[in-house]
């Protein structure tokens, strides 16, 4: 009995060994992982970028002029070699990328995923570590100690302060920061529209419901740019490679697995896969190892996903190449239009028509429109060559123009031509230099 009663034992302790440890929680000896602390750097650069950008004057939409406004110039759908330029250039990056890189743009820059991180921090540090949206379907749970209606409050407080800061983010690149002010201390201001209090509470609730209930559902079922995964993502493409010839270290361990808020195995990434290449679980890896004087078992690669030594820079260097073949001509011929662009860009635009008088022919009112793209002050001189002066009036000869917007100057050309063609010019002088010339042609029949 004793005999079988050790046997049962032994069996009992080897099935008993086969249960892989699920650690809950461990903080690194040594802080944040290296990359940890990197992609926090970035997460809160960027925060900072979209609240700097629009504020500094840097970018801008102009919804009630329709153009967009780069450090305070206007840049119209007009100005073709701009607008396509740029366009071309962003999607090449974006492209390039991808290809490279994968999904570390999620990872490391995208805001949504920031917020969602943010959202699950203040969830375990106010509900419990086990208190968290899983994106398994598993339901919420809540420590016993810490379901208190306090906890609950400070919870959707800070929700909802961080829906409101983030509701403003839209306004300062359609207003400028000083309407935005405006709009937080309720003065009046007409540059405000009627209906922005709604539109403003609208996007407060959206992300308020993100912040609260979706975070990394939209990551894993509804962005957009996960798309572009299908499209652009290799083999090659940078992803975490498992070293599988030291399996039997890792066989009672899934601490990676437990740091993966995307509740993942980065022991089994696949090319198409909801991995964001955020690095938590090296960081965790290596976390371990270290306690054992070893390297981590998970690392970034770029390269071919086989359990095989690391290829060589040469071939890396190869193959990175051959992916970025067909991108950099067109990221060539994006940055050559952007550059045209930039160096043809008029900081004004002038625009001549004419309105024929239906009781005689032979006199005609041109309406002479010019525009201002820049958000500064400027004055303009009119002037009509190739016309005797004393066959036109002109309705004003000098423009001034506080900031952005357009006026019209109208030529009268009285009756005192003979019959036939007289070809003018309607020359258009800035103080800063800039001068529009346009060509007409006036027929008295």
């Amino acid at each position: 009995m004793l005999v079988e009663k050790g046997k049962m034992t032994s069996v009992t302790n080897q099935k008993l060994s086969r249960i892989p440890i699920k650690i809950i929680s461990m903080q690194p000896s040594g802080g944040a992982g290296k990359f940890k602390w990197k992609r926090r750097t970035l997460q809160i650069t960027i925060l900072l970028l979209l609240v700097i950008i629009p504020v500094s004057g840097l970018f801008r939409i102009d919804p009630e002029n329709g153009a967009l406004v780069v450090l305070g110039w206007q840049i119209w759908f007009a100005d073709f070699f701009l607008i396509t330029g740029l366009w071309i250039t962003i999607v090449s990056v974006l492209v390039a990328l991808y290809s490279i890189a994968g999904t570390v743009f999620c990872g490391w820059a995208c805001p949504q995923n920031t917020v969602s991180e943010w959202a699950n921090h203040m969830t375990h540090r106010l509900l419990g570590k086990r208190a968290e949206i899983s994106l398994d379907g598993e339901a919420i749970k809540i420590a016993a100690a810490k379901n208190k209606l306090l906890n609950w409050t400070l919870l959707g407080l800070a929700f909802l302060g961080a829906a409101m800061f983030f509701a403003l983010l839209p306004l300062l690149y359609f207003y400028p920061p000083d309407v935005v002010w405006s709009f937080v201390t309720f003065k009046d201001d007409p540059r405000l529209a009627g209906s922005l209090h709604w539109i403003y509470s609208v996007w407060v609730l959206m992300i308020l419901i993100d912040i609260s209930m979706v975070r990394h559902f939209w990551c894993r079922f509804a962005c957009i740019y996960k798309v572009w995964q299908h499209s652009f993502k290799t083999e090659q493409t940078l992803h975490v490679l498992y070293d599988a010839s030291r399996a039997t270290e890792c066989e009672k361990c899934n601490y990676c697995v437990t740091s993966c808020f995307i509740t993942l195995d980065p022991r089994k990434t696949a090319i198409y896969d909801s991995c964001i290449n955020c690095g938590d679980c090296i960081d965790a890896c290596n976390t371990l190892q270290a306690k054992k004087g070893k390297t981590g078992l998970l690392k970034f690669e770029i390269g071919q996903r086989e359990q095989r030594k690391i290829r060589k820079f040469r071939d890396n260097s190869m193959s990175l190449m051959g992916r970025l073949g067909w991108t950099t001509p067109i990221a060539i011929l994006g940055l050559i239009l952007l550059t045209w662009g930039v160096m043809s860009y008029q900081p004004y635009h002038l625009a001549v028509g004419y309105l024929a008088s239906g009781q005689n022919q032979s006199t005609r009112d041109y309406r002479v429109e010019v525009s201002n793209k820049r958000y500064r002050p400027t004055e303009l001189n009119v002037s009509v060559e190739g016309l005797p002066q004393e066959s036109f009036t002109l309705s004003n000869s000098k423009i001034n123009l506080n900031t952005v917007g357009r006026t019209s100057v109208y030529i009268s050309i009285l009756p005192k031509l003979h019959k036939g063609l007289y070809p003018f010019v309607v020359v258009v002088k800035a103080k800063d230099g800039w001068v529009g010339r346009f060509n007409m042609q006036h027929f008295v029949e």
